[in-house]
């Protein structure tokens, strides 16, 4: 499945890149979302909320951490998205990073899908 590619931010530690999938924005980061890298995805999601996009799909396959600054900027776009009658879907996480969403409990506020093709389908 083609994905539009809209942009790709790079930090170093975190690459981002977002694209456009039908009604969707997603948003695929890359190595480590951290206190020093977060706002590289922060950034994306609040601009496509901004923008009227509510139903935002995170394809968290390459994400090797997440701390909880990551896990917080997960959090608040999810917060956003379902003000706006949207939601955060989270695709194909490695084991981890679902740590730290279990942990936390935080497993239990988001749709967590095997792939990002699962997510897009729903």
């Amino acid at each position: 499945m083609d994905r539009e590619l809209v942009g790709t931010a790079d930090l170093g530690r975190l690459r981002v890149e977002v694209g456009r999938q039908g009604r969707s924005a997603v948003f695929a980061p890359v190595g480590e979302l951290d206190h020093h890298t977060a706002e590289l995805l922060s950034e994306p999601l609040d601009a496509a909320l901004d923008d009227g996009i509510s139903r935002l799909v995170v394809d968290c396959s390459g994400l090797e951490f997440c701390d909880s600054t990551g896990l917080n900027v997960l959090l608040s776009a999810r917060l956003r998205a379902d003000a706006a009658g949207g939601a955060v879907h989270l695709a194909g996480m490695r084991p981890t990073v679902a740590r730290v969403f279990e942990i936390t409990g935080a497993d239990a506020v988001f749709t967590v899908h095997a792939s990002v093709d699962r997510a897009l389908q729903e």
